[in-house]
């Protein structure tokens, strides 16, 4: 991991999928996160390995299926060499062979599709919490195992701790996503019907995922009685999950 210079400096970040509709979703994730940068964008082996020898990117989030190659084969040649980018692997495998093999070329987190913007968040906050670290420590400087085991901590940070839950299944996390936003930026108590509105699904479908999220206690719901006194359904961001989200 190459530290010159990153405390202020934004990570250059390639993001690797063979779906051009994930990669996008992946890379406006990442654009959204504070302190990070896309530098580019490939969707299979070889094209990664071209992007990477031509603009060197600090990090790449890696995915496994690639219609060329295997994505922790491109990372397993890249980290040989003396400089080369860290690797989130991002893939739907969740066998065991997979993660190990992801843990022996050196990647610095896993991540199961599909995902939300929190859990990648998470993890590329971690990430950037250790680089920041490691830069003002600088590379000649020599550390004790506290400042060791706090270097490794910092990898598990926000990212151990529970965030949103996963989509349910048939549910899109990136509409779950949306959705959950939609209740954040409101300001205030929001109905189903201006979810869907702002969202652009149906209110059933909103009101699928809002009912979702209030059960795993990210919304709020609050029933609101009119002249009529049928009550509205009205949601809120949790209190304690304001901070969700970048």
């Amino acid at each position: 991991m190459s530290t010159t210079g990153v405390i202020n400096a934004p990570i250059r970040t390639l993001v690797v999928d063979d779906d051009f509709r994930v990669a996008r979703i992946h890379a406006a994730f990442v654009e959204r996160t504070d302190g990070f940068e896309v530098a580019g964008v490939a969707y299979g082996a070889e094209q990664a390995m071209a992007v990477m020898d031509e603009l060197k990117p600090d990090l790449v989030l890696m995915d496994v299926y690639l219609p060329d190659g295997d994505g922790i084969g491109v990372a397993r040649g890249i980290a040989e060499r003396h400089e080369h980018p860290d690797f989130i692997i991002i893939t739907a495998a969740r066998d065991v062979n997979t993660v190990r093999a992801a843990m022996q070329v050196g990647a610095v987190h896993y991540l199961v599709k599909p995902f939300g913007y929190q859990a990648l968040r998470d993890r590329l906050v971690s990430y950037r919490d250790l680089r920041t670290r490691m830069a003002a420590l600088g590379q000649d400087q020599e550390a004790d195992q506290s400042e060791v085991d706090a270097l490794f901590g910092l990898l598990r940070g926000p990212a151990a701790l529970p965030t949103e839950p996963p989509p349910p299944k048939g549910h899109s996390a990136p509409t779950l996503e949306l959705v959950r936003n939609a209740v954040r930026g409101a300001g205030a108590d929001i109905s189903a019907a201006e979810v869907a509105e702002q969202v652009g699904v149906s209110r059933p479908t909103a009101q699928r995922y809002l009912s979702y999220l209030a059960q795993h206690g990210v919304v709020r719901l609050q029933l609101k009685y009119g002249a009529t006194g049928r009550p509205e359904h009205r949601y809120s961001l949790a209190a304690d999950r304001g901070s969700l989200g970048g």
